[in-house]
């Protein structure tokens, strides 16, 4: 898709994306539901109703590599590990997603899985990938039409990997800038998680030393919108408390609802900032590495 066709790189409302539908742009649908204690109830949330014409991308089989369907070469640890972008590339051939056509994501959880794929796009140079605003939840309640059952089986492609627009850290580079004002880590676990309260899947409890808090639904306004991104940006401003958002690395349990708090920043004109894509799994599997509490 030409650069100055691209209008779609962030969100896109209920609105814009019947509008896509009916304009003849390139367009592939993502329904990311997911459910972290049931990990097969996301293919069956699918199957039992989905956006029309979306195919369905599973956090652990296809955004991971957990599947070795395509080598499951792993890219970094924690319970999501990344799977190589050769081996994205190829699952996203396999889907029939090539460079050319507009990417919308959605899930029905608060824009929480559905970011790892709009995250992992961008990681591999697509520009033209957006989170449906609202979730299927807006668009259910805008009338949008709806589907049942598998996703029809696409014709095979090619996608070419491209220059990251967004980036990762490991946990190595993370581990050795602690403490320094060249980073600034920000854990997207909910309050008791972060403080080592309660950790209900992993084997360590506690937070990155030094690290602030924001938990991934707190972008969300009552409405199940994002918020406007300038309400996002003064809370991200207060939070940040002049740190500079450039050294934001972001983190959660594995990977994933970090990326809510990436694309609110980007939202807020305060993007695009680093994840670190292992997150807490990855960091509390190593006793060497600190961990803090409170």
């Amino acid at each position: 898709m030409p650069a100055s066709t691209l209008a779609y790189t962030t969100l896109i409302s209920v609105v814009q994306l019947q509008a896509l539908h009916t304009s003849g742009v390139p367009l592939m649908v993502f329904d990311c539901s997911f459910d972290l204690t049931q990990p097969a109830a996301g293919r069956t949330m699918f199957e039992s109703n989905h956006i029309a014409a979306a195919v369905f991308a599973d956090l652990n089989d296809d955004l991971s590599t957990h599947s070795l369907q395509f080598g499951g070469r792993a890219v970094n640890g924690g319970r999501h590990p990344l799977p190589s972008r050769e081996d994205f590339a190829e699952w996203l051939g396999h889907m029939g997603f090539h460079n050319g056509m507009q990417a919308v994501v959605y899930d029905r959880h608060g824009m929480n899985y559905c970011g790892r794929l709009w995250w992992m796009l961008k990681w591999m140079g697509h520009e033209a990938a957006a989170v449906l605003d609202g979730g299927l939840q807006a668009w259910m309640a805008a009338g949008g039409a709806m589907e049942s059952g598998p996703a029809t089986p696409a014709h095979a492609t090619r996608f070419t990997i491209g220059k990251p627009l967004l980036e990762y850290v490991e946990a190595a580079t993370v581990h050795k800038q602690l403490g320094r004002a060249t980073q600034t880590v920000l854990d997207a676990r909910a309050p008791a998680r972060f403080r080592g309260e309660v950790e209900p899947f992993d084997p360590v409890a506690g937070h990155i030393p030094g690290a602030l808090n924001r938990p991934y639904n707190q972008n969300l306004g009552e409405d199940g919108l994002l918020k406007p991104g300038a309400v996002l940006r003064a809370e991200f401003d207060a939070l940040l408390g002049g740190r500079d958002a450039a050294t934001v690395v972001h983190h959660c349990g594995s990977g994933v609802s970090a990326v809510p708090n990436v694309l609110a920043m980007q939202v807020a004109g305060l993007g695009p900032t680093r994840l670190f894509a292992g997150s807490w799994s990855e960091w509390c599997s190593d006793p060497a590495r600190p961990v803090a509490t409170g």
